[in-house]
């Protein structure tokens, strides 16, 4: 049987010749240390509230199975394995799978690793308490499709979170002509812009597939502190959603 893909592999190849930078926190992938903090703030507090776990506890996700889709080298998969949550990291690149499972190996954590397609993995009919998509859906050729993947991996009532970069003016000079250009963080060509999707389409494509979004927030840098915060109004750049899974 042929399964269908959204993976562009012309995406793939760009992550893919950045594999051996993904711990390096000033390397390629400074952007994603940069903001990982509040990344894995939003993806914890929000995981806790949905499944009534109280993050003052030790290993608070106990019991959750949790899914990364484009985990690269595990910068949110280790922090989640962490707190309790049975983990699996999943990217199309292969050259990051290794890259991954060797770090996690050195911090002594145990995440189930491997390199397959969310459209591969839920033919398996596995599923997830939540399912992580973070910068991953500008990078698809079919982000719809890519969604409907992501409602199929989710147990009743489970969790769907995804960021990625809105498309305004804002997002062009920020995303691309700085973090490209001006401050060289990432290769040029890494983003494009025409693929950004706006909150909006967002939310209707989440609805198409199923899904119930219940909380938008935006990602908001500080040049000033140099710090990443989150931001009720200001979703100009990057910014997260969050989904349910009706039961």
């Amino acid at each position: 049987m042929t399964i269908t893909t959204t993976v562009e592999p012309s995406e793939i190849a760009k992550f893919e010749a950045m594999a051996a930078e993904w711990w390096d926190p000033n390397g390629k992938f400074k952007p994603l240390h940069m903001m990982n903090p509040v990344r894995l703030d939003y993806i914890t507090t929000q995981i806790a509230a949905e499944f009534g776990r109280d993050l003052s506890k030790p290993k608070p996700f106990a019991g959750l199975r949790l899914l990364d889709i484009g985990c690269g080298g595990g910068l949110l998969c280790e922090p989640l394995a962490r707190l309790g949550a049975t983990v699996v990291g999943i990217d199309a690149g292969g050259s990051t799978i290794p890259v991954a499972q060797a770090h996690a190996q050195q911090s002594g954590l145990t995440i189930d690793y491997r390199h397959t397609t969310a459209e591969a993995l839920g033919e398996s009919g596995d599923v997830f308490d939540a399912v992580l998509t973070m910068e991953v859906i500008e990078h698809v050729a079919d982000p719809l499709g890519f969604l409907k993947a992501c409602q199929r991996l989710l147990k009743p009532g489970g969790l769907h979170l995804c960021s990625t970069i809105n498309r305004t003016a804002k997002s062009f000079g920020a995303a691309i002509i700085g973090a490209e250009y001006v401050m060289r963080w990432l290769p040029k060509g890494t983003h494009d812009w025409a693929k950004f999707i706006t909150p909006d389409e967002l939310y209707g494509m989440l609805r198409q597939t199923g899904l119930d979004p219940v909380d938008r927030k935006g990602f908001q840098f500080n040049p000033v502190s140099w710090k990443w915060s989150l931001s009720d109004r200001d979703l100009s750049v990057n910014y997260v959603t969050a989904a349910v899974n009706p039961a």
